[in-house]
Formats: C-alpha cells, sequence, structure tokens
C-alpha cells in the first residue's frame, strides 16, 4: 500500500520530461520575442548594455560606500552587514548552481543568434547579473522602502537586458532573481 502511494504521489518520467519540454519552449519562445526587439536598434542595444553594465560586481562596493556616508549609521550598518552575508553566499551558490548545470549560452545552442555583449563566462544559468541586481533590490526595499519601485524596476530591466543581450535565457533570469531575493533575505534575517 504504502508503494503504491509513494508510486502515485511521484511524478512519471513521461510527466517529468513533458513538462521540462514545455517549460524549454516557452523559454524559447519568449527568449526569440525579447531578443528580436533588437534587430537593427542601435540605441536600444546601447542602453540595455548601459543598463546591464549597471549590475556588473564593481559598482556595488560604491554603493555600499555611498548609503554608508548618506544615511544613518543604524540603517547603513545593518544595510552593510546584510550585504557582507548575502553577497557571499549569494556568489557562492551561484558558481555552484552554474558548474552543476553547465547549461549553454543562446548564442551556443541557438542558430542564428549571436550575443551582444561578451558573457563574462561560458555557462547560462543562472543570471549572475540578474541574481546581484535583485539581492541588491532586496536590500534597498527592505531598508529603504521608498526605493521599492525604482530598484525593482532597475533589477528587473536588468534581468530584461541580459535577455535582450543574448546571453541568457529568461529561466535564467528567473533563477538569478530567486536566488538574489533568497540570499538577501538569508542576510538581512541574520542582521535583523
Amino acid at each position: 500500500m504504502g508503494r503504491f502511494y509513494a508510486s502515485a504521489c511521484l511524478p512519471s518520467s513521461t510527466m517529468l520530461r513533458q513538462f521540462t519540454n514545455n517549460l524549454t519552449r516557452w523559454d524559447r519562445l519568449l527568449f526569440d520575442r525579447i531578443f528580436s526587439w533588437g534587430d537593427e536598434r542601435i540605441l536600444l542595444n546601447r542602453l540595455f548594455r548601459l543598463i546591464s553594465w549597471s549590475a556588473n560586481g564593481w559598482f556595488y562596493p560604491f554603493l555600499g560606500l555611498y548609503v554608508y556616508l548618506a544615511f544613518s549609521p543604524t540603517i547603513s550598518k545593518s544595510f552593510l552587514l546584510s550585504a557582507a552575508i548575502a553577497f557571499p553566499l549569494e556568489r557562492l551558490l551561484y558558481h555552484l548552481i552554474k558548474q552543476s548545470m553547465k547549461r549553454d549560452r543562446p548564442c551556443e545552442g541557438i542558430v542564428d543568434v549571436e550575443f551582444r555583449v561578451r558573457p563574462s563566462d561560458q555557462f547560462s544559468f543562472p543570471s549572475g547579473h540578474t541574481a546581484s541586481a535583485f539581492l541588491m533590490m532586496t536590500l534597498f526595499a527592505s531598508f529603504f522602502p521608498i526605493l521599492r519601485i525604482p530598484v525593482f524596476l532597475w533589477a528587473a530591466t536588468v534581468g530584461i537586458a541580459r535577455v535582450y543581450l543574448g546571453v541568457h535565457y529568461p529561466t535564467d533570469v528567473l533563477a538569478g532573481a530567486i536566488l538574489g531575493i533568497v540570499t538577501a533575505r538569508i542576510g538581512i534575517w541574520f542582521i535583523v
């Protein structure tokens, strides 16, 4: 009886394969839709490169310094300590996931897709830029609630930019966003 119940509750390999195929199909369709925005749009290319560039790792220490200098010591200390826990955890998990998944980038898996910005490494899943952006978004939204909407819009646009630039699939971006939010919440939980 217990064996029957356990097998009835677990998805069959056919169901799992069908789910994966559907997810891959939707992932590819959404990628194609976003990537096609930029066929010959130089301004859009520059804008999305700039947005993607804003999520590079070099920017965050300067942002932390600004928070330290511009806000009350109580808030800035909690913000910085949360970030000091969240960022190393996010980077560790990001590298572990990326090396275990080894998902090819769209330019490797799709004919006629060339990246519009050089990727920082070989693999695609998850998006590190998006993970860092959503980590920062979560920290700022938690410590400076008035900034929730602008930082969310920025982080979401970073994710869209990574797809538009041809270096990530939408599910890479979704996984990066989840990773960033979860690690930021862990950092906040330890401090607050």
